[in-house]
Formats: C-alpha cells, sequence, structure tokens
C-alpha cells in the first residue's frame, strides 16, 4: 500500500480511465467521499456502482449509476442501471458481470499490517479480490474514526495499491421516534419471539420498534445483514447471549461506532457468507423480521416498488425468508402498518401490482393483529391476512377477492 497525498491520487487513477471504467464504492454510511470525489474529477466517464448510495454521489453527465440497491443518492434517476439480485448474488455478479476497474473502500488507519473495512463489509471483499483477480486498482480512504472492526473486515495492507488519508466523521442514522401505529405493530412481532431466538431485522421503524419490544428477552442471538443502535440496545439491556454477533454492515450513531471498535465479539462477514440462506438455515430458532410497502392475498410481500417502480431492490429480505424457514425452530415474518395514510389506501391488496420482493412467509403482522401463514391453503391464507392483518375499512372488499371464492 502507498499512502499519497489526495491531489496525487488522480496519477494512480490514470492507469485505469480507458474507455468507460467501472468504480465500485462502499455505500450506506461509509462512502469515501473524499477519495470519490478526486477519482469522479480525474475520470470524464465511468460507471459507479454502490449499494443504498447516500445523497451527494456523484450524479453528472458521464457517470452512470449502477446499483442491485437503491438509495436515495440514485432513486428516481432516468439512465440508473438497476441489477435485480438478491444480495447474496452481488458478489457473483462483481465477479462475472460487473467487473470492478477501481474499487474505492473506506478503511481505519494500519494496524500491525493490515486495516479493516469497518462498519461496512457487504460486497466489499468481492469487489476487491475481482478487481486484483482482473488487475484493477484498490484504493482505500484511511480514516482513524472509522472502528477497527473484525472478520471479513480485516484486509492486509498489501491487498491495497494506494491510500489517503482523511481525518472526517462518519455517517450516522439519526435515531427516530416511533408512531404509535410501530409500536403496536412490534409488539404483535414480539409475541412471536421467544428467549434464545437468532435474530435478522431489516431496516425500518417497525424492526427499530421491534428491537425495543425485545428488551425483556433473555439468550437472543444475531445473525443478520446489518445492525444498528437497537442491537446496542439489547446489549444494555442484558438480552442477549454472550455468543458472537454476526453482520455484514452497521449503521447507527457514534455511539454504536465506538461499541464496534475492537469489539471481537461482534464479526462482520463478506455477504456471500452472511446472506447466504443454506448458512443462514444452521442458526438455531432463526428469526427473520422485516418490513414491506404491501401485501397482497397470496402471501407476497412488495418490498422494492413504490408507484410501480423500482424503490429499493431484493436486498436481504428474500435471502434471510429462505434460511429463516429452513432453520430448526425459525421464522420468516413480515410487518407493515395495514394503511397507507399518504394515499389513503390499504397495504393489503387482491393482488400486488408489481413484482414481488419475497414470498411464503412464516406469518404477516399489521397493527391489527398476526397473520400465520406457512402450512395454512391459499384461502386460509387470504382469510387469515385480512382477517388479522387487513383495515377494517378494507376487509369488504377483499372478501369479494376471487381467490376467498
Amino acid at each position: 500500500m502507498r499512502i499519497v497525498d489526495v491531489d496525487r491520487l488522480d496519477r494512480a487513477v490514470r492507469g485505469h480511465a480507458a474507455g468507460q471504467p467501472r468504480v465500485v464504492a462502499s455505500g450506506n454510511h461509509a462512502v469515501p467521499w473524499t477519495a470519490l470525489k478526486a477519482i469522479d474529477s480525474e475520470l470524464d466517464r465511468y460507471r459507479l456502482f454502490m449499494l443504498n448510495a447516500p445523497a451527494g454521489v456523484p450524479d453528472r453527465d458521464g457517470v452512470t449509476l449502477e446499483t442491485p440497491f437503491i438509495g436515495a443518492g440514485m432513486r428516481d434517476r432516468p439512465a440508473l442501471a438497476y441489477y435485480p439480485s438478491r444480495l447474496s448474488l452481488v458478489p457473483a455478479l462483481l465477479r462475472r458481470v460487473a467487473i470492478p476497474d477501481i474499487v474505492v473502500v473506506h478503511t481505519t488507519t494500519p494496524r500491525d499490517g493490515t486495516v479493516s473495512l469497518g462498519v461496512e463489509v457487504n460486497v466489499l471483499r468481492a469487489a476487491i479480490d475481482a478487481a486484483r483477480s482482473g488487475g484493477g486498482l484498490v484504493v482505500a480512504q484511511l480514516n482513524p474514526r472509522m472502528p477497527y472492526t473484525y472478520g471479513d473486515a480485516v484486509v492486509s495492507v498489501d491487498d491495497i495499491d494506494v491510500a489517503i488519508e482523511v481525518d472526517a466523521p462518519l455517517g450516522e442514522l439519526p435515531a427516530r421516534s416511533p408512531k404509535d401505529v410501530h409500536r403496536r405493530i412490534a409488539a404483535h412481532v414480539a409475541g412471536l419471539v421467544p428467549d434464545g431466538a437468532t435474530l435478522q431485522l431489516g431496516i425500518g421503524a417497525v424492526p427499530d420498534a421491534t428491537l425495543c419490544e425485545l428488551r425483556d428477552r433473555r439468550g437472543l442471538r444475531v445473525w443478520s445483514e446489518m445492525i444498528s443502535d437497537g442491537v446496542l440496545g439489547l446489549e444494555k439491556a442484558g438480552a442477549l447471549a454472550p455468543d458472537t454477533l454476526v453482520t455484514s454492515f452497521a449503521a447507527g450513531s457514534a455511539e454504536l461506532y465506538d461499541w464496534l471498535d475492537g469489539n471481537r465479539r461482534v464479526r462482520f462477514l463478506r455477504t456471500e457468507r452472511s446472506n447466504d440462506p443454506a448458512v443462514i438455515a444452521q442458526q438455531r430458532a432463526m428469526t427473520s423480521i422485516n418490513a414491506a410497502l404491501q401485501v397482497d392475498l397470496f402471501a407476497q410481500a412488495n418490498a422494492s416498488y413504490r408507484d410501480r417502480r423500482v424503490y429499493s431492490g431484493f436486498g436481504g429480505q428474500t435471502d434471510f425468508v429462505v434460511g429463516a424457514l429452513h432453520a430448526p425452530d425459525g421464522h420468516a415474518i413480515i410487518a407493515l402498518p395495514a394503511w397507507h395514510d399518504a394515499t389513503d389506501s390499504s397495504t393489503v391488496l387482491e393482488k400486488l401490482p408489481c413484482p414481488a420482493t419475497s414470498f411464503q412467509h412464516s406469518a404477516i403482522v399489521s397493527e391489527h393483529g398476526v397473520a400465520t401463514i406457512w402450512g395454512r391453503t391459499q384461502r386460509e391464507q387470504a382469510r387469515e391476512l385480512i382477517d388479522h392483518v387487513a383495515a377494517p375499512a378494507a376487509r369488504d372488499a377483499l372478501r369479494r377477492a376471487t381467490i376467498c371464492a
């Protein structure tokens, strides 16, 4: 690894600037902003591949945005190249299709010949491997504020070609006070989670509220694609077993990042391991809890499309739904409010008007109750959803649906 001033980074990049190179960069709350800006200023045309890109990423003529999971920085862009893909398969995408020419990551400063990817491992190890095997360039933004995390987060300095030093705060995920409807949903979800369960929780108000409802549990374990401050809350409440916590990325407060720094109890795994349904299925009482925008009477969930346009992507929901259903005593739970206030419409539909994100769950939950799905006939599933999940104002119309006849 060669450390250079940021104004000299352009020299390293020039050798990989032919045609329209692909740049893969850390996303979520670990964007290497300074390095990415320097690379953007050097390349006239390039492809920018990121997961959950936040607002502010380069978006101009000459930059083609690519992603399998859309964040605010790429959402609603007309020329966006969206790759529909389970998160567990994105590493294969980087090896076979979207092969990187330049990978730019946000890491710790070196320790004993290594750096750590800190709060964002995700698909980055696969990107680094693909770049190195294909003659690409690996760039690191070294930051003393990045927490040193373990597992697949640890990278040899020999795997990094060039680095710059930047002292800058990490992006934080603001804490949100849950609405009353989210608390009621969370209470129903928590009733499905026993002591000793292994948890995966997605992003959103309902998963966050559910973690608060689980603080009186004991012996909980974590095998999750991501963790946030809610997991730290479980730790403070004594709800977690002493086992290792497994994740792939973290997003939260400075307090969460301080807790992660040097914490060997938390292992960050590369996505092809953390999201492998076969590995997830080995976790005892694996319980996946994910949000959705809509569900239909066929028990299909939409967590990806809004107004019939792709809003986010599959993410890890499909991986964890399948893995949890195959785990001993496992459950896959989808949670959502029964009514969408902005459109004044039911979130329980006769049939989804867009592609489903996931299906065949254990249970679907709203503020009105719990519909048990798996093991019931199709008509029984529909009736469960109408009677226990749908808003009362929507039930009569749903009962007239063909599937209920």
